[in-house]
């Protein structure tokens, strides 16, 4: 038998029904590890959406730009679940859990008992308050918010307002720039990704905008929001009382982790979302992935949560495995954080955990030439590294993150 679970399924935990809530990334590949490590009783992933699993980061780059029919995100392997004996329910939400009993109830009353659980319902938009369900106003979680917002983006001399300069509203600014449409983005820091990737990569990120034609208003906020009834337009006064007006606001301020249908279940919820150990497990025989889960990171030392892409798909994965092991055989979830994000003709990836006020060094390339990788140090240590349009430079310094290295060592490992 495995030692840490990833082989066989453990004799301590025979299970016939496990039940996956979740049909995103995080879902699929936990169906997926399931069968690949031998677990062959009933498998049922239920989907909210009507669609089979699909690629999210799309939704704000090729799809959204229309070089992509929405089917082409469609995530390898979903179209095969029902080759591996997945019984697939779209359309279908779970509306309450009850953990002692190992019940699960979805919308319309129906009960579905199970032997083993993986909660994968991600998360929601967040949303500002007084004006959702307005027209005019605009998230961007499914491929049906992406059509909708595309449609507005293809009319001549489109205006598109941002609130929140994030990676998704800095991704459809510059998606939308390339379609030709205005774009304002309303963003409260300083600079844009500044809690991300700190003041120095930020400013890069600022000049990058403001040299593509986007008009950024930063350390501003949104007083009121005024939208059309006839859906023609949106008009937002802003802090400091400029005024910014477009066809559409599309509010990207980051995601609420889905867990509010887990009230009273039994499990550890809070708005750091659903609180599970540090090998993913959140009950006996319940284990948890991708944006809603939060667990203690083992390197890092605190409890995180992380809503990117290769996290969603790495624990889905590692929960899968959690659950077919028994305690004794469960490992603790410790990945080196990794993300990207594409805008215009530039690739920004983020390694590790960097911190806003963090230690900064260029060890790679020059700002100026907007070619580069920056080693983070806080405390001595390691704590991440960001390139741009620099990828094999900054995956060279991946192993430095899982131990982790000394910031000094990181330093001097590009100084020899």
């Amino acid at each position: 038998m495995s030692t840490d679970g990833s082989h066989t399924v453990s004799s301590a935990h025979q299970m016939r029904r496990v039940v996956v809530v979740g049909a995103g990334l995080a879902g699929l590949r936990a169906c997926q590890t399931l069968r690949d490590r031998g677990y062959d009783g009933a498998l049922t992933l239920f989907g909210a959406e009507s669609h089979l699993p699909y690629d999210r980061p799309p939704l704000s780059k090729q799809v959204l730009a229309g070089t992509w029919k929405p089917e082409q995100a469609d995530l390898k392997g979903g179209e095969s679940l029902g080759d591996l004996g997945v019984e697939v329910r779209l359309e279908t939400t779970a509306t309450a859990l009850d953990a002692g009993a190992r019940e699960l109830t979805l919308k319309g009353g129906e009960r579905i008992g199970f032997d083993g659980l993986v909660v994968a319902t991600g998360a929601n938009a967040r949303l500002l308050p007084g004006i959702t369900g307005r027209p005019n106003v605009l998230t961007l979680r499914t491929i049906e918010d992406c059509l909708e917002l595309r449609r507005v983006l293809e009319r001549p001399g489109a205006r598109l307002v941002l609130a929140g300069g994030g990676f998704i509203g800095l991704e459809v600014a510059a998606t939308a720039r390339r379609l030709g449409a205005e774009v304002a983005v309303v963003e409260p820091l300083s600079v844009p990704l500044e809690r991300t990737v700190g003041p120095l990569v930020g400013g890069v990120v600022e000049a990058m905008h403001r040299d593509e034609g986007v008009e950024l208003h930063l350390g501003e906020s949104l007083e009121a929001v005024d939208t059309d009834q006839d859906g023609t337009g949106v008009r937002c006064r802003l802090k400091s009382g400029d005024t910014v007006e477009g066809d559409v606001l599309l509010v990207g301020i980051g995601a609420v982790p889905s867990v509010a249908w887990l009230d009273g279940s039994g499990l550890d919820i809070d708005e750091s979302g659903l609180r599970c150990d540090a090998a993913l497990v959140a009950g006996d025989r319940i284990v948890a992935a991708g944006d809603l889960a939060s667990w203690p990171h083992p390197v890092i030392g605190e409890r995180v949560r992380v809503e990117h892409r290769t996290n969603a798909g790495e624990q889905g994965e590692h929960a899968a495995g959690s659950l077919l092991a028994s305690p004794t055989e469960r490992r603790a979830f410790s990945p080196v954080h990794y993300v990207w994000s594409d805008q215009y003709e530039h690739k920004l990836q983020v390694l590790g955990a960097p911190g806003a006020t963090d230690e900064a060094v260029v060890v790679e390339g020059s700002i100026e030439e907007r070619r580069f990788v920056v080693a983070y140090g806080r405390d001595g240590r390691l704590t991440g590294v960001v390139g741009l349009s620099r990828p094999r430079a900054l995956m060279a310094f991946r192993p430095l993150l899982e131990t982790p290295a000394s910031f000094e060592e990181a330093v001097a490992l590009t100084q020899k």
